[in-house]
């Protein structure tokens, strides 16, 4: 890690600025514990209190988050998902589900446009790891195969904005794809037809694709019965 010492008036500031880089640039990883107060302390030339001042002003902002006993983890990978995350913890799982239609079907039909050959390899090998992980029920395996599939989808639309808006919504996605198929209790929901028709670069296909998809979760939501009959 590569921090710097800090210095001069506005240490605080200079410090959650170096720690949010460290979130940010993906040298502290999303979930991992991050370096005592003790450690970071030394390592950026400032007392512990700043330090303190730093996390807790991070923690507010829901990018980190302390816990008693165990040490501080990193929650959010900015403060736009850190917000999110606040937001989704209190919202209806449908409500979650209408955002993910907005975005993933408008993802879906934009990356059968424009998806090149390296997007279309990266897809279906997500989607080979999401069907592996359901077939050995392996929950959180799927989990991340499920979003790591969804996410190609998104960064083959070469959108930008799209693009770290749903990176931004996905960290904190993770409930929602669980509460929808992660207990592999749910019946599957497939997402071949989806990578089919970005392949063939068929934008109606994929639009419809997304929607049959974005159904089949809604209906695992309310009524997960349905899916096994």
């Amino acid at each position: 890690m590569s921090l710097r010492t800090a210095q001069r008036a506005s240490l605080v500031d200079q410090v959650i600025e170096q720690l949010k880089d460290q979130i940010t640039s993906g040298s502290w990883h999303l979930h991992a514990k991050i370096p005592t107060e003790t450690v970071l302390a030394e390592q950026l030339g400032v007392g512990r209190n700043t330090v303190r001042e730093a996390v807790r002003a991070l923690t507010h902002a829901g990018l980190l988050e302390c816990r008693q006993g165990d040490g501080t983890y990193v929650r959010a990978t900015s403060e736009l998902s850190g917000a999110m995350a606040r937001r989704l913890r209190a919202a209806e799982h449908l409500e979650i589900l209408e955002v993910r239609r907005a975005l993933e079907v408008e993802a879906a039909k934009l990356a059968a446009v424009r998806r090149t050959k390296g997007d279309i390899e990266l897809i279906e090998a997500a989607l080979l790891r999401r069907e592996q992980a359901w077939a050995e029920a392996e929950v959180d395996a799927f989990v991340e195969a499920d979003l790591a599939f969804h996410i190609a989808v998104v960064e083959a639309t070469h959108n930008r904005v799209l693009i770290d808006l749903y990176k931004d919504f996905s960290a904190a996605l993770r409930a929602s794809i669980a509460a929808a198929g992660a207990p592999l209790e749910n019946g599957h929901i497939p997402h071949d037809a989806i990578a089919r028709a970005i392949a063939a670069g068929d934008a109606a296909a994929a639009e419809r694709a997304g929607h049959a998809c974005m159904e089949h979760i809604a209906i695992a939501l309310s009524d997960p019965a349905e899916l096994l009959d």
